[in-house]
């Protein structure tokens, strides 16, 4: 049943990297339930530009849970509350009339606040860049089909290839640590036939950038699997020790 229900919003402000920063107050009111969380967002920067003020700057693009753009601290945990959901997907009938809501950028070294909830996710692309893909020839699309590969290990990849690079587990990591992502881009290739010739290489170069880009350590904390929108799990994290210590043990990559 659709309700209409009122909010008070602490919204983190912040004109680029230079500027400090602080969290500011709005009321909105008559906010429908069937409203996701970045429409409630597009009510309120209606309202700020009707009042000749500027809109808060978020990210976002499909708007469909599948592109990872979205992305924003919300009470305290990346994509609010729900579990294995997008900010985009996040609809306001989970929360009650009158809550007060925080709402902030991912907080990580790696990641600059370019203004307001946006924040700079390039080092992420760096990841990518440096190993997350496949550059030997490995045919086409018949070819691959032509590779047995057992429904078990299949499942496995697909599982760890489901990440959607939305940062949520670095912020939600006590260290900022991107080990969730880069190790489900490890793992999804290191299980396929495909992927298994430049495996040592894509190991070694990828933890080399994170480390490179400034994300933290890997403790343990499993609060990126608990946050992970995809529901990614840490059974990748140790797939992707074992694949970095076996080639910094035997690769001749370096």
């Amino acid at each position: 049943m659709t309700q209409n229900i009122n909010l008070t919003l602490k919204v983190w402000r912040q004109n680029g990297q230079q500027d400090k920063g602080r969290f500011e107050t709005y009321e909105v009111s008559d906010i429908s339930t069937d409203m996701s969380f970045l429409e409630m967002l597009d009510v309120l920067n209606e309202t700020l530009t009707l009042e000749g003020k500027e809109p808060i700057a978020f990210d976002s693009d499909c708007r469909e849970g599948i592109c990872g753009q979205c992305g924003s601290v919300v009470n305290g945990r990346p994509h609010g509350q729900e579990k294995k959901t997008t900010l985009c997907q996040l609809h306001m009938r989970h929360f009650k009339n009158g809550d007060t809501i925080a709402i902030e950028p991912f907080r990580a070294r790696a990641f600059k606040v370019l203004k307001d909830l946006m924040v700079d996710r390039g080092a992420l692309d760096k990841v990518i860049q440096s190993g997350g893909f496949i550059s030997v020839n490995a045919g086409g699309a018949p070819d691959a089909n032509a590779i047995p590969v057992s429904g078990e290990i299949a499942e496995r990849a697909m599982d760890a290839a489901q990440c959607i690079g939305c940062g949520a587990c670095v912020a939600a990591c006590p260290n900022a640590s991107a080990m969730l992502f880069v190790s489900a881009n490890v793992s999804h290739l290191a299980l396929l036939p495909q992927g298994k010739l430049e495996a040592a290489k894509r190991a070694l170069a990828m933890v080399r950038t994170m480390d490179a880009c400034g994300f933290g350590n890997c403790s343990n904390e499993r609060e990126c699997e608990a946050e992970c929108p995809k529901g990614i799990s840490i059974i990748n994290i140790a797939r992707l020790n074992r694949e970095f210590f076996k080639a910094g043990f035997f690769s001749h990559n370096e």
